[in-house]
Order: C-alpha cells, then sequence, then structure tokens
C-alpha cells in the first residue's frame, strides 16, 4: 500500500494547484475564490522513484469565518473532509501563503497538525520573488520546522519540497503495489441525488450532501470494496 500525504492549510494558499502539479494533470477546480474545494481529492504522485498517495482537502478556518465563504452546513463538511484526510495521512504538507504572511489562522492549523503527532512538511507557496522567498523565514514562528519556499504555480522550488517530503516516505516494493481497479461513474443533471448514493453505498458521509445546485464541484475517485473485490 502507497504512503499516503495529505495537502492542508487555510484557505487560498495554493493546496490545488500544488495537488494537480504533483499529479501531472488538473484534476483538482483552481480558483483564486477560497472555499473551491470541498470534497477531499486523491491523487497518484511519484518522486524520486518513491510512490505516494496525495490528498487534497478544503482550507482550514475557525467556525467564525464559515459564513463568509460558504453555506455553513458546507464549511464544517468541509473542515471535516480535511480533518479525516489528517488521520488518514503518514505525512503532512502544511502550506501557507507566503505572499500574505503569517496569519492567525495559520497558527490554528499548525495546533491542528501538532496534535496529529505526525510527520510535517511546511511548504510556503507564492514565493515567486527573492523578497517573498527571504521573509519564509517568518514562518519558522509557527513552530512546525524549516520553512521551505516555492512556488506551486511556476513549479520552482517544488522540487526542493519534495525532497523533503520523501524523506518521510517508504519505498514501496514493485509486487506490493496495487493493481489497476475497475471503475464506475455516478453521473446525472444537478441536484438529483448522485452524492446521496454515493454515500449510501459508501456507507460513510464521505461527499457533501445538499440541497444546493452545485455542491459538488471536483470528480471526486474514492475506492470501494464489496465482496473482496475493489473498485473506484
Amino acid at each position: 500500500m502507497k504512503p499516503v500525504v495529505a495537502i492542508v492549510g487555510r484557505p487560498n494558499v495554493g493546496k490545488s494547484t500544488l495537488f494537480n502539479r504533483l499529479v501531472g494533470e488538473r484534476r483538482a477546480i483552481v480558483e483564486d475564490l477560497p472555499g473551491t474545494t470541498r470534497d477531499r481529492l486523491y491523487g497518484d504522485a511519484e518522486w524520486l522513484g518513491i510512490d505516494f498517495t496525495i490528498i487534497d482537502t478544503g482550507g482550514l478556518q475557525d467556525e467564525d469565518e464559515f459564513d463568509q465563504l460558504a453555506p455553513r452546513e458546507i464549511s464544517a463538511h468541509t473542515q471535516n473532509q480535511a480533518r479525516f484526510a489528517i488521520e488518514e495521512a503518514d505525512v503532512i504538507l502544511f502550506l501557507v501563503d507566503g505572499a500574505a504572511g503569517v496569519s492567525a489562522a495559520d497558527h490554528d492549523v499548525a495546533e491542528l497538525i501538532r496534535r496529529s503527532e505526525k510527520p510535517v512538511v511546511l511548504g510556503v507557496n507564492k514565493t515567486e520573488s527573492e523578497s517573498r522567498r527571504n521573509n519564509a523565514v517568518e514562518f519558522y514562528e509557527l513552530g512546525i520546522g524549516e520553512p521551505i519556499a516555492f512556488s506551486s504555480l511556476h513549479g520552482t522550488g517544488t522540487g526542493d519540497l519534495l525532497d523533503a517530503l520523501v524523506v518521510f516516505l517508504p519505498r514501496t516494493d514493485e509486487e506490493d503495489e496495487a493493481p489497476e481497479h475497475p471503475a464506475f461513474a455516478i453521473v446525472g443533471r444537478p441536484n438529483v441525488g448522485k452524492s446521496s448514493l454515493t454515500n449510501a453505498i459508501l456507507k460513510d458521509q464521505r461527499t457533501l450532501v445538499s440541497e444546493i445546485s452545485g455542491t459538488t464541484r471536483d470528480a471526486v475517485d474514492i475506492p470501494y470494496e464489496r465482496h473482496g473485490n475493489s473498485y473506484i
């Protein structure tokens, strides 16, 4: 089984942009609007011969900010999905915004990550300029470890970030790699119950269910096992 890495951070720090870069395709929707990602998304990545599963998550925020980005039920679901990803992960990739600097929300996320007692790599995104790269040292105050300056948009410094990440990841033997599984899709027009059906099949609140049309934004790949057979 491949090790799991969860990308976490407050809203709009570039998690989905990095996720797309690591999986090599545009799997997650990327917008300047905070709160775009809601369900956790899975993808396969590789660096220096080490394969791992990467999880994109929605932004972590204080409950007082819920209604600012989306209806409260949607924001609460997003927070739960991000916390599930932290629990599932072997290593946490904590992203912060080098253009905005250290925020109170970053400190809140850092505290949540510390409580997980899992290995953490701190990535300072949006450091395209030399001044921003130099200012990345400010993030030492989070107490997470060495800040690694990079740009998920342009790719600069991403190699340094991945070098630090794979230190914590075991190498998977080829014979232990999981085979390809059959995949099926649930499709239909908005608000016909696709997410409710998905959750019923999985027997888990895996995707957000709401009366609001267009709640599900990304195509979500979810591993599923029944009668000893595995599916996506």
